[in-house]
């Protein structure tokens, strides 16, 4: 069930704000945003809901890109929500490759922990949108509620019962503002 009064709202990066990359987004220009994603973001905002990314990024991991590009990214992608009168409150990054079985790659629910933990987000009024079921894991493991966006609604969570899908992350938003 999705609480029409979330504070916070935990928002996926890659398939989420930016399109999905199989070689991985390693600079700024690499960045493909999807359509109307960041004036998606600001709604969140105006509308009083904290916006907190939380990405794995194992490009990190991997030796392709730096931490330190991934913040410059991140600090244009806060920048260019800011211009359209939204607000990213942080940025939790997973820089770890999937055989490293640390505890903040999704679908472990690190980076949730770490939201909690370090910023004080209530996890049980907390959304988090995805567009993978890791997401969908990662946000059960602490008990907040969670939003799969999937387009073409091919996902095994379809079938889930108990899996909230969408088409879009305005179809998402619509749900948490109570606007759907």
């Amino acid at each position: 069930m999705i609480d029409k009064h979330a504070g916070t709202v935990l928002l996926d990066r890659d398939g989420i704000i930016n399109r999905m990359r199989v070689d991985y987004v390693k600079r700024w220009e690499e960045l493909e945003l999807v359509p109307g994603s960041l004036d998606a973001v600001a709604r969140l905002s105006a509308a009083g809901r904290e916006v907190i990314i939380v990405t794995n990024q194992s490009a990190i991991g991997r030796g392709l890109v730096s931490v330190q590009t991934v913040d410059e990214i991140h600090r244009r992608l806060a920048d260019a929500i800011r211009e359209r009168g939204g607000s990213v409150r942080a940025f939790l990054v997973c820089p770890h490759t999937p055989m490293d079985g640390c505890d903040c790659r999704k679908p472990r629910p690190g980076l949730l922990l770490r939201a909690r933990d370090e910023l004080g987000v209530d996890l049980g009024r907390a959304v988090m949108i995805g567009d993978q079921l890791t997401d969908v894991a990662a946000a059960r493991a602490v008990g907040c509620a969670a939003i799969l966006v999937d387009a073409d609604h091919d996902s095994d969570a379809a079938a889930d019962p108990d899996c909230t899908v969408v088409r879009s992350l305005d179809e998402a938003i619509d749900l948490i503002l109570g606007d759907a």
